[in-house]
């Protein structure tokens, strides 16, 4: 499971600023970032070192995409290939435009287990949908910020709508934006069902506590952990976080920070010099 946050068209002199936290089992090996290729263009991101893919890429020319998977209830099917390589295939080309086209070009229905992507640049933003039975399918969005867990963007998720209220009163503080997405993504309140909301989980909402693990089969308490932005439980969680702000000037390259670790207690540090060898 992932997070992402895309706030599109909505930060002066930032056409595209995103945040993502990556949700995995805690013994899953991984690297928070490295060069996933190094040139023409060079592709920045995490690497998942057991599938070989990755959950955010980001290339030299401003061009993010970003996965979340969408859990099934017996597992992923281990025919089909990695949802991992869907990012990096897209942020090798040189836009968005190029890479949803590609993604469209090569992928099949039923070559990857089902979820969602989103994919920008400084120009445009898409949200493209994987199923399991039919060819993915791509929707343009318009400007604003965009929240995505593991369940389909239009559809309702108490998860999004306390991120999406996070970021709104972010952008009013000083500083802004970018300097309240780390505490955004550290976020460990498990959100309160509404009234006429569909029910959840049976648990009572409350603050996570990191002091009481979950057990894996207490499949309810371990759902209900996972409403949380900055996810903790006993053997899965937020693993790593990652900032990225594509500037309005294409002459530079996009700016990225990567916690290697949960982002509530691993600070960000600055990643630029992943773009030079």
């Amino acid at each position: 499971m992932c997070l992402l946050v895309f706030a599109w068209q909505t930060e002066s002199g930032y056409p595209l600023v995103v945040a993502a936290n990556r949700d995995e089992r805690l013994d899953r090996p991984a690297r928070s970032l490295t060069v996933l290729r190094p040139s023409r263009p060079r592709v920045l991101g995490g690497l998942d070192e057991v599938a070989g893919g990755t959950w955010l890429a980001v290339n030299d020319r401003g061009v993010v995409a970003g996965l979340t998977n969408r859990p099934a209830p017996g597992g992923r099917d281990l025919t089909r290939r990695s949802r991992g390589e869907l990012p990096l295939m897209v942020a090798e080309q040189r836009s968005a435009d190029e890479g949803v086209s590609h993604l469209l070009s090569v992928v099949r229905a039923g070559d990857y287990n089902p979820g969602w992507l989103l994919i920008g640049d400084r120009h445009v933003l898409y949200y493209v949908e994987l199923t399991a039975d039919r060819s993915p399918t791509v929707r343009q969005l318009a400007p604003g910020v965009h929240v995505l867990e593991n369940v389909a963007l239009e559809d309702a998720s108490m998860k999004a709508d306390r991120v999406r209220s996070l970021v709104s009163s972010a952008r009013s503080e000083q500083g802004g934006l970018w300097a309240a997405l780390p505490r955004v993504l550290a976020d460990h309140t498990l959100p309160q069902a509404t009234a006429g909301s569909p029910p959840k989980d049976d648990t009572a909402p409350r603050r996570a506590d990191h002091a009481a693990p979950r057990r894996p089969d207490d499949t309810a308490p371990r759902r209900a952990a996972t409403l949380a932005a900055c996810v903790h439980t006993d053997d899965y969680g937020t693993r790593s976080a990652a900032l990225v702000r594509v500037p309005e000037d294409p002459a530079h390259r996009p700016q990225m920070r990567v916690a290697d670790g949960p982002p509530c207690t691993t600070p960000f540090v600055d990643a630029g010099s992943f773009w030079t060898d």
